[in-house]
């Protein structure tokens, strides 16, 4: 059973498109994203990170990409390499992806990870509010934050950040004429900068206004924006409607 678990898991990894550092950013101001949540899994022997977002004090949200065994969430975190006072460490019980994604489009990039026991909020964790708008005005300004590489493949111990601008539909449509679809997916970054969401970011929150619009997902391998982010709203009734089925 545990082998057919990972060969599963490695058929849900795109072989394509990744998503993931932040790159034209900065450190984030220490714990002023009490939302942010650090998840790590296995495939194989290997170690992976994804980024994550608390959205009720049992469930977070992240991309369904960022799938595998012994997976793991931790909370209230900035050094990830450093045991601060002020991080909750919690196993992951039970993992929900949702059950149209699409490995090789990234289409529906969206899983919600119940953790074995609720987090406690204080002023390190928080809940991240999910929207009620759909659609988003372009040049409109984000941020995404999260503990990926940077442009030079080195992952980050603590919490970085980077404003984005979103973008028309167009210009991912043209960029990515496979797998982009407005309806679930937001079109997002700088087109006079070098400014992205990278490697093992996937997962974390684009937010604008306080709020939780997109999921990184997917975009080229060499960090070039615009990239593509799962649009939260397309999924926000399949959210509530999962989160307190009773059989959860």
């Amino acid at each position: 059973m545990h082998f057919l678990f990972l060969f599963l898991v490695t058929l849900l990894q795109s072989p394509g498109a990744i998503a993931g550092e932040i790159i034209g950013g900065h450190e984030s101001q220490p714990h002023s994203r009490p939302y942010m949540a650090y998840l790590t899994y296995r495939i194989g022997n290997r170690v992976n990170r994804c980024g994550a977002f608390l959205i009720r004090q049992d469930f977070v949200l992240t991309a369904a990409h960022c799938m595998g065994s012994f997976m793991s969430i931790t909370l209230g975190a900035h050094n990830i390499k450093v045991p601060e006072a002020t991080q909750q460490k919690i196993p992951v019980a039970k993992v929900i992806p949702y059950l149209g994604y699409n490995r090789f489009t990234h289409q529906n990039d969206i899983m919600l990870l119940k953790l074995q026991r609720n987090a406690t909020l204080n002023r390190y964790v928080q809940l991240l509010p999910l929207p009620k708008m759909k659609f988003l005005k372009p040049g409109m300004k984000c941020t995404v934050a999260g503990w990926g590489a940077n442009h030079n493949l080195q992952l980050q111990d603590k919490l970085h950040e980077v404003e984005l601008q979103i973008r028309n539909d167009q210009d991912c449509m043209h960029k990515y004429p496979r797998m982009y679809n407005r309806f679930n997916q937001i079109c997002a970054g700088n087109p006079m900068e070098k400014k992205a969401s990278f490697k093992s970011d996937s997962g974390g929150p684009l937010v604008c206004d306080g709020v939780a619009q997109g999921i990184v997902s997917c975009g080229k391998t060499d960090g070039s924006n615009p990239r593509i982010y799962t649009r939260i709203s397309t999924f926000t009734s399949w959210i509530h409607k999962t989160v307190n089925a009773p059989n959860y």
